[in-house]
């Protein structure tokens, strides 16, 4: 898979590590940015520059960092198509992707450790919607609110 990865500056110390567990796990990234600390980047950038990219097919799913999760969450979950949450326990990073097709996984490089978030980026890599019927109809009712 191809795997979309950015964040904002608060989210830039996690995303190297990130990065390479991608890799190791035998994904292709395609690095939206930032490249740096130093310069503030607003979470809703980069989460626009990831949700996009899915949008526009360069990228199967993605991760978006910033200092929480939560900014990220809630700013790409504004684009249609895009499935994202915040997810600090690898339960949630794979049942999130399993049960409601998650396309993104939003991580808080403040909260979590370098450990965890490869934990958690290797659940969300290795899971699969699971296509079970109760699942579908749920997911399409999530789909139905994005056209209202």
């Amino acid at each position: 898979m191809k795997i979309a990865v950015a964040c904002d500056h608060a989210g830039f110390p996690a995303k190297a590590q990130v990065v390479e567990t991608i890799r190791a796990a035998g994904h292709d990234v395609l690095d939206l940015g930032t490249h740096s600390a130093d310069v503030p980047v607003d979470y809703p950038d980069a989460a626009r520059a990831l949700g996009e990219a899915l949008q526009r097919g360069e990228a199967e799913r993605g991760v978006l960092l910033c200092g929480s999760g939560v900014g990220a969450s809630v700013a790409a979950n504004k684009l249609r198509g895009i499935r994202a949450g915040v997810c600090h326990d690898t339960y949630s990073a794979h049942q999130g992707v399993e049960h409601d097709d998650m396309n993104v996984l939003c991580l808080g490089a403040r909260i979590i450790g370098p450990a965890l978030a490869s934990e958690l980026v290797r659940a969300f890599l290795d899971a699969r919607f699971s296509g079970e019927e109760r699942h579908v109809r749920r997911l399409n009712k999530v789909r139905a609110l994005e056209t209202r």
